[in-house]
């Protein structure tokens, strides 16, 4: 039975880790303040939120529902049925879990449950985490309550900005407090040599990890040592060629297929080269680390260049598309990290869009919608 005196939060939350991420952060800062709280996540069975949401104790229900292809493709067909059930499914639990808020963080998965709570008059909230915000916000600004932005510049692309409020996204609180000397004692690089952290996702980057396997050899006889996250698909064709180098170059190099622990990685870079999603973003702004950000070019409504894009034009990093990466990484990362004054500025620019508090400031606004 759901206590009456005790607030329910419903948080819609799916598909990507930029969407999974902040929504667990902030039912983390709320359990900090609401300590009697309930909470519960909508999301789809199929994708990374049916386990990581279990993994962090949190009740999880599925719903049926999926995103539109861009191309056309038969399952496309199918949406408009997944719309009505999800709804359906929607409306039966939160008549069940009675939400006092309901929070969505993005992506498809948001969209039926915003639109019932709104319907039922209950309170409802989007968190945004690109710079360019997703179709569900777009269309969904102007019906919830509050629309809470990690970019100023996502203004613009919605209806009504008396209910938006740029905080920023939330990160994990582990990343902060590791000392460079920490990061690279972890992975055993010398403390008077620069270091190249090499990230493309979880589940790594093709045409990343090809630049740099093409340049990896000049880095290292340039006295840049490297931290690379490889992923599962490309680790054993990067392996083949590592072992040609010669042993004393790899001494300089640590590579594998995930980074466990990313605050050590992070303490120990000079330079990072990523993608440009909302989650690494946020981090490295958190951190004021110097990027040079490689937007995935095949993501929705190509908002990772928007938001390496604004933070190219403030200074903050650098943008390299990923059709040019193969020609200009060799050039972009020796004349970048031999400047250690460009380096020192460009930490300093980044650290302006970062928002340490952000995921306790969205608890506390979200504790004032609904008291």
């Amino acid at each position: 039975m759901i206590d009456p005196k005790q607030n329910n939060y419903l948080f819609a939350a799916g598909g990507t880790g930029g969407h999974i991420f902040p929504a667990l952060s902030i039912a983390e800062e709320l359990k900090k303040i609401d300590k009697n709280a309930n909470f519960m996540f909508l999301g789809t069975k199929s994708k990374m939120e049916a386990y990581l949401i279990p993994q962090h104790g949190y009740k999880f229900k599925a719903i049926w529902i999926s995103g539109i292809s861009r191309k056309f493709n038969i399952k496309n067909l199918m949406v408009p049925i997944k719309l009505i059930v999800s709804l359906i499914q929607s409306v039966l639990t939160i008549m069940k879990f009675k939400p006092s808020v309901v929070i969505g963080t993005g992506g498809y998965v948001c969209a039926p449950v915003l639109i019932v709570a709104s319907l039922l008059n209950i309170k409802t909230v989007i968190h945004e985490s690109n710079s360019y915000p997703g179709l569900v916000t777009r269309l969904l600004s102007a019906k919830v309550d509050r629309v809470f932005t990690a970019f100023e510049i996502t203004k613009q692309w919605l209806k009504d900005v008396s209910k938006v409020e740029k905080v920023g996204n939330p990160t994990r609180k582990s990343l902060i407090g590791v000392s460079k000397k920490e990061g690279l004692e972890y992975f055993g690089l010398h403390e008077f040599k620069k270091v190249l952290l090499i990230i493309g996702g979880s589940l790594g980057s093709t045409s990343i990890n090809t630049a740099i396997l093409k340049s990896l050899e000049l880095f290292l006889k340039s006295n840049i040592q490297v931290i690379w996250q490889t992923g599962e698909r490309d680790y054993g064709r990067i392996q083949k060629e590592v072992d040609k180098l010669e042993h004393e170059l790899r001494s300089g190099l640590w590579y594998g297929k995930f980074i466990d622990k990313m605050q050590y990685a992070y303490a120990a870079a000079d330079l990072i080269i990523c993608r440009a999603g909302a989650i690494t973003i946020a981090e490295i702004t958190l951190l004021g680390k110097t990027a040079i950000l490689v937007p995935y070019p095949h993501a929705t409504s190509d908002h990772q260049r928007i938001n390496a894009k604004t933070l190219e034009d403030a200074q903050a990093a650098i943008m390299i598309e990923d059709h040019e990466l193969y020609q200009k990484i060799e050039t972009v990362v020796l004349d970048l990290i031999r400047n250690e004054k460009r380096l020192k500025l460009m930490a300093e620019n980044i650290k302006v869009f970062g928002t340490p508090n952000a995921g306790e400031i969205i608890a506390k606004k979200i504790l004032e919608l609904i008291s």
